[in-house]
This record gives C-alpha cells, sequence and structure tokens, in this order.
C-alpha cells in the first residue's frame, strides 16, 4: 500500500474517531435516529445536483446507502443514546475489521493472509483491554446494537469492494441518498411525531453544525477516501486501519467531553498500533504499488 495511501486512511481515521464525538452531542440535541436522518439528507442534498451516478450495479449502491447509512447509523446512534460512551463506541464498532475480513473471504473470495490474521489478532487484543476498562457500568442492549452496527460496517466495506474502481464521490453521495427515508420512517415510529417536530421547531445554529461536520467530513469527505480505497486494495488491507479509531476517538472523548483515559487504555492502544504495524509490514510487502490517479 502506498504511503500517500496510508496518509489519506490516517485521515479518516481521525476524522471517525472526533466524529464519535460529534454523534454523542448531536444524539443529545435531537432525537438519536432523526439525527442520522439529518446527516445522510444533508449528505445526498444538494450534492446529487451536481454528482452523476456511479458506474456501478443500483443494488450495489443501495445496497451500501443502507447497510452503511441506514443500518450503522440507526444503531450506532441508539447505542450512544442509551448509555454508551463516544470512546468505548469507537472502540467497539471497529470489531468491523473482522467482520470485513470474515465477509470479504466468504463473498469475495479474499484470503487474508497468515501476516493480516495475527495483526488482527493483536488488534482486537488491545481492543479487548481497552474494553474490559470501559465496559463496567455499560448495559448489554447498548453493546449489542454496538455490535450489529459493526456488522453493518463489515457489509458496506464488502459492498464498496464489490463495486470496484467507481467515483468514490459519486458512489458515497449516491449511497446516502438511500438512507434518509427509512431513517426517517424509522424515526416517526420510534420517536413519534411530536419528539420530531419539537427538535425541528427548536433546530439550532449549533444542531445545523453537528449535522454540518456528520454530514460533510464525517460521511462525504471520510466515506469518499474509504471508499476510493476499497476500489484499490483488498478489504482485508484497508479495514483494519479503522483499528486507530478507538485511539483517536478516545482522544477527542477525552478532550471535548472529559471522558477518562486510563493507562491500561493506553496500553491497548499500543497493541491496536502493534497490530495495525504487523499487518500494514506484510501489506507492503506482498502488494504492489498502485498508482493514484
Amino acid at each position: 500500500m502506498p504511503f500517500r495511501h496510508i496518509l489519506l486512511a490516517l485521515l479518516v481515521v481521525v476524522i471517525w474517531g472526533f466524529n464519535f464525538v460529534v454523534i454523542k452531542l448531536s444524539v443529545e440535541a435531537l432525537p438519536p435516529i432523526l439525527a442520522a436522518a439529518l446527516r445522510f439528507a444533508a449528505a445526498a442534498f444538494p450534492a446529487l445536483l451536481f454528482v452523476r451516478p456511479p458506474k456501478a450495479p443500483f443494488w450495489i449502491v443501495v445496497g451500501f446507502g443502507l447497510s452503511f447509512g441506514f443500518a450503522l447509523y440507526a444503531f450506532l446512534n441508539l447505542s450512544i443514546a442509551w448509555g454508551m460512551s463516544a470512546g468505548l463506541a469507537s472502540l467497539v464498532l471497529q470489531t468491523q475489521a473482522f467482520f470485513t475480513m470474515a465477509m470479504a473471504f466468504a463473498l469475495l473470495g479474499e484470503r487474508p493472509s497468515r501476516f493480516q490474521v495475527i495483526g488482527a489478532g493483536i488488534a482486537f487484543a488491545g481492543i479487548a483491554v481497552i474494553a474490559g476498562e470501559q465496559v463496567a457500568g455499560i448495559g448489554p442492549l447498548p453493546l449489542v446494537m454496538t455490535l450489529l452496527a459493526a456488522l453493518s460496517w463489515g457489509l458496506a466495506n464488502v459492498l464498496t469492494r464489490r463495486a470496484g474502481r467507481v467515483n468514490a464521490v459519486a458512489f458515497t453521495v449516491w449511497g446516502a441518498l438511500a438512507a434518509p427515508l427509512p431513517l426517517l420512517g424509522l424515526s416517526l415510529l420510534t420517536e413519534g411525531w411530536p419528539a420530531i417536530s419539537a427538535a425541528l421547531a427548536g433546530f439550532s445554529w449549533s444542531d445545523a453544525g453537528l449535522i454540518a461536520f456528520l454530514a460533510y467530513p464525517a460521511t462525504l469527505l471520510g466515506g469518499g477516501i474509504w471508499s476510493w480505497l476499497l476500489g484499490r486494495h483488498k478489504a482485508s488491507i484497508v479495514a483494519p486501519f479503522t483499528l486507530l479509531v478507538p485511539i483517536t476517538g478516545l482522544a477527542s472523548g477525552y478532550l471535548v467531553l472529559g471522558e477518562t483515559v486510563t493507562r491500561v487504555e493506553i496500553l491497548g492502544a499500543m497493541l491496536v498500533i502493534a497490530g495495525l504495524i504487523v499487518t500494514l509490514r506484510r501489506a507492503r510487502r506482498s502488494e504492489p504499488p498502485i498508482r493514484l490517479d
């Protein structure tokens, strides 16, 4: 994997780590499913008026939108609203890397190398160390919801890989279009029109700023770069980068929300980094560089 591609992946890691803080603030200000619906409505409109549909099968674009937009953020926003901390959510969600590897093997025939499996195992040990510190006091339901969000993200990664080398921005924008209506329907069903109308009536500039960050840097920029990388490298190589997201997520939660970070969590973060280094060293040796075009 070329060094400049690694830098792009690390940029996404930083954006998505801070993303959890913004999600936490958004679900405190708005009904959680409505917040997700507004996020993807803003990501799709007005961008789709200026971006042509991607040259990918319709079912893949819709499937990506439903898995990455609807399922992932319905589960994730609810889990955070029901007590999952931003730091812990950023941690548990990274099990998507293992779901991605498993589904890429089953559906795409992408067999991870021994070093990728070893690296993922080391990183998972780091995640387990951090989770052991944070999971006390969190009920099982928010944890299960976050795992379902991770499964949804893994499916989105595989669909993105299946789409191949398409225009990443177009793929992200038109995929986002599939999410707002199902999310709004779920919001009406679970949160009710009175809560939705009250939230919209009291919608403030700070609420708009939260939705704007979630829609543009976190969804369009981060998602576009991620789709671009998945179109050029195996899912088993790209997905492990998200194992670094808990580190930026924990740091953001500490700096912005005052969430605590312990020495044990720092040790776990070092294990995650070590696991990623093992995976990348093997990937850079075995995979020929791909020209940035």
